[in-house]
């Protein structure tokens, strides 16, 4: 087989969190491109019922799912829409993600554990649902989390302890699932984006200034687009990457760098 047979994913079957828009639809449409059908998995079901309409007519499969990604009722319920749709579960990502800025001096335990529950606990209870499924059907499977750089780094001049907290607890889940699933052939990776752009973050007006900063702080001054993320996410998705477990893989023009 070829690596660019490799790459596709026809016949098989994925979730997106947090895919209504953003990274998480940028990635969602990817995995479609290359062949998946694909579950848009979100709170905001309007936006994701729209996101689903758009793979379709890629000729993909894809449905919207409602979920609370914190809730464990919310996502057992999610995985049997899936299952119920697709009859299988193959590629999950985690994806779904929040960030309060507001110092440490300051932030009330309530914004702590918002962040951390949708961030960490979240990856986690859609994680542990996809793996259960993959070895439930025992052939295997690929789960992508999205951690961030700032896992890596801490980010300035705005103050985000929960957020890089979260990230970096992602990082050190996955390397825990990718060893106990390995031997199941069930391979869990993360991917930490730099800075993207996405539409929310580009048309914010109270983000100007920051963005300004950012990318003066960038070795490439500029964000990252949400597409630039695409690639890894289905190289991670498919046959290509079946010796990739258990890795963190950063995306952030050179950010951690320097």
């Amino acid at each position: 087989m070829g690596i660019l047979e490799k790459m596709r994913l026809d016949g098989k079957a994925a979730f997106v969190t947090g895919g209504a828009r953003g990274i998480g639809k940028s990635i969602a449409t990817a995995l479609a491109e290359a062949g998946a059908d694909v579950a848009i998995v979100d709170l905001d079901i309007e936006e994701a019922q729209r996101t689903a309409e758009e793979l379709r007519v890629l000729g993909r499969q894809a449905i919207a799912v409602k979920t609370d990604v914190t809730s464990p009722a919310d996502v057992g319920a999610m995985m049997e829409e899936i299952i119920a749709s697709f009859g299988k579960l193959d590629i999950a990502f985690c994806n779904a993600g929040i960030c309060i800025n507001a110092p440490a001096s300051e932030m009330t335990y309530e914004q702590w554990s918002k962040v951390i529950d949708i961030n960490l606990s979240g990856v986690f209870l859609t994680a542990q649902a996809a793996g259960k499924q993959m070895l439930k059907q025992g052939h295997g499977g690929s789960i992508i989390t999205t951690a961030s750089m700032s896992a890596h780094i801490v980010n300035i001049p705005q103050p985000q302890c929960s957020y890089n907290a979260s990230k970096a607890g992602v990082i050190q889940l996955t390397k825990s699932l990718a060893v106990e699933w390995a031997e199941q052939g069930i391979r869990v990776n993360s991917i930490s984006p730099g800075y993207i752009g996405t539409e929310l973050i580009l048309n914010s007006p109270a983000l100007t200034s920051l963005i300004e900063q950012w990318n003066a702080m960038s070795p490439m001054r500029r964000m990252g687009r949400p597409d630039e993320l695409q690639a890894i996410a289905v190289y991670l998705a498919g046959d290509a990457s079946s010796f990739a477990t258990g890795g963190d893989f950063i995306i952030d023009g050179a950010f951690t760098c320097v």
